[in-house]
């Protein structure tokens, strides 16, 4: 247990400080990138945004609220190739309609994005350059230029310049050469800055922002309804409603960190690490903790046993290893510049979650269909009721998750281009309203009440509903999660509860009716 707790605790921190170099952000900062050779052209990729449309200005001096700015940005080659003039190191920007724009083949041969020699004897661009056409539907675009090194130099610099945005779409920018004697030693430096009419927050982005507060103002409804009923009742709560009110406060927690994460990131253009990080985190122990809410829930705990016995540490270790996986993912797609990484090495991380989340499902409707046949064997006719509501609501929830996986496929198998990055940010927050469901449920269904506190009592003086199967069982009195701690006094043998049997049902029955008329 110990190696585990050092592996739960390392992990996310080493992935968090592997990620901080590369921080994603509506300011691009290139600090030494490579080109990287694709056909018959070098190029390396300066950033893909979706940004909104501001109206046209007079001329290129008036003021805009949506562009993209070049600032410092300066190639460099070294001083073993700088005894010689070079063809431009250009800059291509185009939406993502027009993409079709650039590049040609010639006799319908394999395209490229460089001009080659039988291309130029075609007359259709001069060799050298990169071949693009004018877009039909957005005049002035695609926008094309660069810089250029002179004999002896070693580096160039880009103009400044500022692009004006006039056409909502998803913009793509590529630094591109087609010198084959410089090939793959060019680098550049420098930083992009893109901006959209409400902030720096790019435009797939934008609407989380306002969903975040959406569902802060949601938990905060959730909240007060919880601790009045928790105030309520206080002396004598569950441990479980303990549990569902830690993951009330971590969903509090975790929800006002997005919002004030994406708000920082939207005034600055740089997203702020450590308030990120944070986010991540919290929303990694509520997912957590909610899972495990269900699963011993679904095991009976507190209802027809007082204890998970030596299931306890095999709950644990599941917890555990799902935080683990949880977080390493949520940093690499929060913190880490995720379009620099493959499909494989994402697979590779959303891989191990999505096992976790399917053993968490077969467990939890193994363990309810036990309990459930417990419950009607012992006729406790009103929470039985509660857990076929809450059998329900699961089995809704997770057909709800497999429809919608099937939905994400098809959405990311069918948008290669990011062409529908306007919709994009309903899939991340679909998975939030489902599990804010899903606790709202758990909180109407197992809410603080004097019921909870007379099963409470009932305990607490030693009556149990066990079985013949409880009395044999054998619980581990060291990793044993105990419902209450029972006094001294009132500490009965397994044979005499047993002997009880009689009592114990009638109490639970006139308990049950008691829950019906409440």
């Amino acid at each position: 247990m110990q190696r585990l707790s050092f592996v739960i605790t390392f992990l996310p921190l080493a992935a968090a400080a592997a990620l901080l170099a590369c921080i994603e952000a509506s300011v691009h900062e290139y600090n030494g990138e490579k080109f990287a050779a694709q056909g018959n052209a070098f190029v390396f990729h300066g950033g893909s945004e979706g940004i909104y449309s501001s109206a046209p200005g007079l001329n290129e001096s008036s003021p805009v609220d949506t562009f993209i700015r070049f600032e410092k940005v300066v190639f460099r080659r070294p001083s073993e190739l700088s005894n010689f003039s070079s063809g431009s190191v250009h800059v291509i920007v185009f939406e993502v309609d027009d993409r079709e724009t650039i590049g040609g083949s010639a006799y319908g041969g394999q395209r490229s994005v460089c001009c080659s020699a039988d291309l130029a004897k075609l007359g259709v661009c001069k060799q050298g350059e990169i071949i693009h056409r004018p877009s039909t539907n957005n005049p002035g675009w695609p926008q094309v230029f660069g810089a250029s090194f002179d004999a002896d130099k070693t580096e160039t610099t880009l103009y400044p310049r500022s692009i004006q945005i006039t056409k909502t779409g998803m913009y793509n920018l590529y630094f591109i050469h087609c010198d084959p004697q410089l090939k793959d030693a060019v680098v550049v430096n420098g930083k992009t800055v893109w901006k959209n009419p409400t902030g720096y927050l790019p435009g797939r982005m934008a609407p989380l922002m306002k969903f975040y507060l959406f569902m802060s103002l949601a938990f905060v409804v959730l909240g007060f309804f919880w601790f009045s009923q928790y105030a309520r009742f206080w002396r004598e709560v569950l441990p479980l409603q303990n549990s569902i009110t830690l993951v009330i406060t971590l969903g509090m927690l975790e929800m006002a960190l997005w919002y004030y994460d994406y708000a920082e990131f939207n005034e600055t253009g740089v997203r702020p690490t450590g308030i990120t990080v944070w986010a991540v985190t919290f929303g990694s122990v509520k997912r957590t903790v909610s899972r495990l809410i269900i699963l011993i829930v679904s095991m009976g705990y507190g209802v027809v046993r007082p204890t998970l016995g030596g299931l306890t540490s095999k709950v644990l270790l599941l917890g555990g290893t799902f935080f683990v996986a949880t977080e390493v993912l949520e940093l690499i797609e929060n913190v880490g510049a995720v379009s620099d990484r493959s499909g494989k090495a994402r697979l590779f991380f959303v891989l191990p979650v999505a096992i976790l989340d399917a053993f968490f499902i077969i467990w939890i409707f193994t363990s309810l269909s036990l309990t459930l046949n417990k419950l009607q064997a012992r006729r406790m006719t009103a929470k039985l009721d509660i857990y076929r509501k809450f059998t329900n609501a699961l089995a809704v929830a997770v057909i709800l998750s497999v429809g919608w996986i099937c939905y994400e496929l098809n959405f990311k198998s069918n948008d290669v281009y990011n062409e529908q990055w306007q919709k994009a940010w309903i899939i991340p927050a679909f998975w939030q309203v489902l599990s804010f469901s899903v606790l709202c449920i758990i909180c109407a269904l197992w809410a603080p009440s004097q019921n909870s506190m007379r099963m409470t009592k009932l305990i607490c003086g030693g009556v149990y509903a066990y079985s013949s199967e409880d009395v044999g069982e054998e619980f581990d009195k060291d990793d044993t999660l105990t419902l209450i701690k029972p006094s001294s006094k009132n500490v009965r043998t397994p044979e005499l509860r047993l002997s009880e049997s009689n009592d114990l049902l009638l109490s639970d029955v006139n308990l049950d009716q008691e829950e019906k008329t409440a």
